[in-house]
């Protein structure tokens, strides 16, 4: 069942967003060479406490961290490690969420470590355009397919795949409610949207072929063929106009 927000809701949820961009943000502020995903992973549990809030993501279905840390052909769902040192040329993905007053927000930005090749900066920077081509449709009149078609056609115009096996979804007292939300799709065909529904909009984008597989840990999704994989999110809202990205951070 798709869950319309009331307008209480909805101001609980711009909290949550807010404290999720800001933690995303701090974390961002840290990366550089030798630094590990735990330690990013630290600041993120650490800023939200702070705030008041609970990282949405610990101990969700088993999961054992605050945040998603996921390295260049690592799709979605990373492990932060103690272990895991980036490197120069890395990208990163920074997968988290806050939970505040029983309302969540939902968010991913792919970050440069140091310098990176060309091919991986134009990986990452048409994975975000691609998000704000399938906002476009993020309106009330509009079906899921039409932003699932968006990001798709978009995204493949550069030569790029789509990931097909995870797809966004709905947000609210629960992290994943319905609609899903897939980056690929038919346009006028899914669930209409209307306002006050709150959807995560997250493209995952392949340098190579879309096939991924889970890793030995149960959780982590790599590409099958080790090629790069970028991530992009925001938690959204159905207005009666223009959509409300209730993540957006200070560089947008």
């Amino acid at each position: 069942m798709i869950i319309i927000k009331s307008d209480n809701e909805i101001e609980q949820m711009r909290i949550a967003g807010r404290i999720t961009a800001e933690a995303i943000e701090k974390a961002g502020e840290h990366i550089a060479p030798g630094v590990t995903t735990a330690d990013l992973d630290k600041i993120i549990h650490d800023y939200m406490i702070r705030c008041g809030a609970r990282p949405s993501f610990l101990k969700l279905y088993g999961f054992p961290a605050s945040a998603c840390i996921s390295v260049n052909d690592e799709v979605i769902h990373g492990i932060p490690s103690k272990r895991r040192h980036l490197l120069e040329g890395d990208i990163v993905s920074i997968d988290a969420g806050a939970c505040y007053n029983g309302f969540h927000g939902d968010s991913t930005k792919t970050f440069f470590v140091g310098h990176v090749a060309d091919n991986a900066a134009k990986l990452v920077k048409v994975t975000q355009e691609s998000f704000y081509e399938g906002l476009k449709y993020a309106r009330p009149g509009y079906r899921i397919g039409d932003i699932g078609a968006a990001i798709e056609r978009y995204a493949t115009g550069f030569g790029y795949t789509i990931v097909r096996d995870f797809v966004g979804h709905g947000v609210g007292r629960e992290l994943h409610e319905e609609p899903e939300v897939p980056n690929f799709g038919t346009a006028g065909r899914g669930a209409r949207l209307e306002k006050g529904m709150t959807i995560a909009i997250e493209p995952m984008i392949n340098e190579g072929i879309p096939d991924v597989k889970v890793s030995d840990n149960d959780w982590t999704v790599f590409t099958v063929d080790g090629k790069l994989s970028a991530h992009y999110e925001h938690t959204v809202l159905i207005t009666d106009g223009e959509p409300e990205i209730l993540t957006k951070r200070s560089d947008e």
